[in-house]
């Protein structure tokens, strides 16, 4: 804990950029995907990205590696589906423990490597824990509106295994990320401090919501400042957004942020907004001079790239981070 802290007050610190945009690239195939171990498996499996920590850990390391060469300070691991809700969708609840200790212990070892080789330059793992594919705050079903697909119990519990096992795979923070219900994130905030009150632990734990329209709310219909108020009974290492909005249409919001929060803030945009093909097209040049303007308003603590974001926007980012100042929080709370 006092060692990330340490370095939050003397620079601002770059997180990597997308998992899933760099895995596309390697075009893995089902039989990939599988690897030898789930061969015969009876699911469908192309797609389950948590997966191939356990199938293809060498192309999960080669991708921490890229981005830690980039510049990155910290880098997530390939956790963010792993629930016993999510991998449903691929009847693999089973598998995870595992996936989570295993993606957790792969970053580890790249980010110690780095580390050793620049010990004036720490590196960081941060624990991806995504929303999961359900909502405890809203109904599925228009025509049942008091219907819940999940109960805030049962994500407590899921979210409990996820915990547990990417601190026993060594991850040194713990981001609740990718938020459209804050219901969810605050059973994943109530499993964390279960976990801490269990093993008599600290870790750091950064938030980040996701703003998911021209409206400036989340998915369950919050603004900035009530989504700020739900979560910050918390003693959190930082609260920022990420996904669904570009840089540029990202500032209003974290400016906003930034001005009510004694938290460190932090923010992990899209490459722009998806093109008619669902594809990001903003370039690393382009999103470096979008975050620029973050930087000289001093509105973050953290920053680096989700959707459509290589190595190349991280360089991009992490070069010009460099210059400036990092944001200084009008009351550190006391962790």
């Amino acid at each position: 804990m006092s060692k990330i802290k340490e370095e939050l007050q003397k620079r601002i610190l770059v997180l990597d950029g997308a998992m899933g945009t760099m895995l596309q690239q390697y075009n893995f195939t089902e039989e990939d995907f599988r690897g030898e171990r789930f061969k015969d498996y009876p699911s469908s499996l192309k797609g389950n990205n948590d997966l191939l920590s356990l199938t293809q850990p060498k192309a999960i390391a080669e991708i921490h590696a890229k981005y830690f060469e980039a510049g990155a300070d910290i880098v997530e691991t390939n956790t963010f589906s792993g629930t016993t809700i999510a991998m449903a969708d691929y009847d693999m609840e089973d598998l995870v423990y595992e996936l989570n200790f295993e993606s957790a212990k792969i970053a580890k070892q790249v980010a110690d490597k780095f580390t050793k080789a620049n010990p004036n330059k720490p590196r960081f793992v941060a624990g991806s824990i995504g929303p999961t594919n359900k909502t405890a705050s809203l109904s599925p079903d228009v025509n049942r509106p008091e219907y819940r697909a999940i109960t805030f119990n049962e994500l407590r519990m899921a979210y409990k295994q996820q915990v547990e096992a990417l601190i026993d795979g060594g991850v040194d923070i713990l981001l609740v990320e990718t938020i459209f219900d804050t219901l969810n994130a605050k059973a994943a905030l109530f499993a964390i401090e279960e976990v801490k009150e269990d093993r008599n632990i600290d870790i750091p734990i950064m938030v980040s919501g996701t703003i998911t329209d021209a409206s400036g709310r989340t998915l369950s219909g919050q603004t900035v400042e009530a989504f700020l108020t739900s979560i910050s009974h918390i003693p959190l290492l930082s609260v920022g957004f990420n996904c669904a909005l570009g840089a540029q249409q990202l500032k209003p919001y974290l400016q906003r942020l930034s001005n009510e929060t004694e938290f460190y803030t932090s923010a992990h945009p899209n490459a722009g907004l998806p093109n008619a093909f669902g594809e990001y097209d903003e370039s690393p040049k382009q999103m470096q001079h979008y975050i620029e303007d973050y930087l000289k308003d001093g509105i973050i603590n953290i920053i680096g790239g989700c959707c459509g974001t290589s190595p190349a926007h991280i360089k991009a980012i992490a070069d010009v981070a460099k210059n400036y100042k990092p944001r200084i929080p009008s009351l550190i709370p006391s962790l």
